[in-house]
């Protein structure tokens, strides 16, 4: 399943990047305890089209999301904290209980 859906993102970056678009990787990089996806899991993020693949899901790739769109005005990568630990009695949809680092980086046409 994991090898489908990293084809399918690397099929989606080529297609985007090729119409000019320049569009955010995000990858998890470092996790610590119970959270949605393990370490490598990656979305791809085009500003105003569409999300491929997932980091998550919930408030946590809402904030990555937020991130990859600055990561893609600038050029900067940068990594982004998830914090899933709020209190289980919380509002929130988020609370998985653990952490997790997403490094989010720019692809743009070469």
């Amino acid at each position: 399943m994991e090898e489908t859906e990293n084809q399918n993102l690397y099929q989606a970056i080529l297609e985007k990047t090729n119409k000019g678009r320049t569009v955010a990787v995000a990858t998890i990089i470092a996790t610590k305890g119970s959270v949605p996806r393990k370490i490598g899991a990656k979305m791809l993020v085009d500003p105003g089209y569409d999300l491929v693949g997932t980091v998550g899901g919930g408030c946590g790739e809402g904030e990555v999301i937020a991130v990859a769109h600055q990561v893609i005005e600038s050029g900067n990568p940068q990594i982004v904290h998830v914090d899933l630990t709020e209190d289980i009695l919380s509002l929130s949809p988020a609370v998985c209980g653990g952490t997790m680092e997403v490094f989010v980086e720019a692809v743009v046409r070469s």
